[in-house]
């Protein structure tokens, strides 16, 4: 029983884990508190409950589809549970049916996960944290009609109105919003969670607590240099997929090394494009990109990669 227990404990963290691809459930556990911390500083306690009931209830649905599965220790069953259960409580209203329609979209992640991963593999890719990004949108356009789910905080739709640029870019406020690009990850606004974040990268691989940091400061950088929204600049908006891109590309898929490093970097910058360009595709749907720029810049940076790194070896 203990053993059976231990490893249910172990799967839900490493569930929470795998959204930055670390199999640990001490970075799960980090991140879990990272997301508490931060959410219960944003006045939004119910992002975190969220994590934990969205985890839980993408690996239920693993053990009740794949019970024999690998995925499910290693956590792939549970992270685009997690993030369903952040964007929820982020950008709906805090009612009942928004936790019925959290809990049976988390479970269907699941099961779309396994069918993206089939259609994928003969490319060598995955669908990443696509599942998420693809059912959570179908969930927010629903929420346009049914009425049940208030959608409070999704913009109306409409075409993005011009702004005067401004940011305060001292030192200060600069370390504030790389944080935030990482803490964003979870959909937190709280530079003490990026810290969080950071720390149980760390504990876990130093390399993705270094590309997750070295990512979030590019983006950071491109994003001021082009004159990005200030508003988005100043939230972390800017960083949490070319975060994604950086673990992903940098040291998860590949072994870092000097070409694998300026392969990074030009992926992670090239996030940051993907997620202008897709900014611009969905606001006037009154949508966000989620994670969606993370995926369409790794499938672009591993297609070719792949091939490449199968030549050398």
């Amino acid at each position: 029983m203990n053993n059976k227990l231990t490893t249910t404990v172990s799967t839900f963290f490493n569930g929470i884990g795998q959204v930055m691809f670390q199999q640990s459930p001490w970075t799960g556990l980090l991140f879990l508190a990272g997301i508490f911390w931060g959410s219960y500083e944003c006045h939004l306690p119910q992002v975190a409950w969220g994590a934990a009931v969205g985890t839980a209830a993408s690996t239920l649905a693993g053990y009740l589809v794949t019970p024999k599965s690998g995925d499910g220790r290693a956590g792939l069953w549970g992270f685009n549970g997690a993030l369903v259960g952040c964007a929820f409580p982020t950008f709906l209203a805090n009612t009942w049916l928004m936790w019925i329609a959290l809990i049976f979209c988390a479970m269907v992640t699941t099961w779309v996960r396994q069918g993206f991963n089939n259609v994928m593999a003969p490319w060598k890719v995955n669908s990443y944290t696509f599942p998420f990004v693809f059912m959570t949108w179908l969930f927010l356009f629903a929420a346009r009609t049914m009425h049940g789910l208030d959608a409070v905080a999704l913009s109306t739709p409409e075409l993005a109105d011009p702004f005067t640029w401004s940011l305060d870019t001292s030192f200060g406020s600069l370390v504030i919003y790389w944080l935030k690009g990482i803490s964003q990850v979870f959909l937190i606004n709280s530079w003490i969670t990026g810290i969080f974040f950071l720390v149980a990268l760390a504990v876990c691989s130093r390399w993705a607590a270094f590309w997750a940091a070295a990512a979030s400061a590019i983006a950071l950088g491109i994003a001021i240099m082009f004159k990005a929204d200030p508003a988005d600049i100043s939230q972390g908006l800017f960083g949490f997929s070319p975060v994604l891109t950086g673990i992903a590309v940098g040291c998860t898929f590949y072994k870092p090394c000097l070409r694998t490093a300026l392969w990074t970097i030009a992926a992670v910058v090239a996030t940051v494009f993907i997620q202008a360009g897709m900014d611009a595709i969905v606001t006037p749907y009154g949508l966000t990109t989620l994670t969606g720029p993370f995926c369409v810049a790794t499938w672009l940076f591993m297609l070719p990669q792949y091939k490449l790194n199968k030549q050398v070896s």
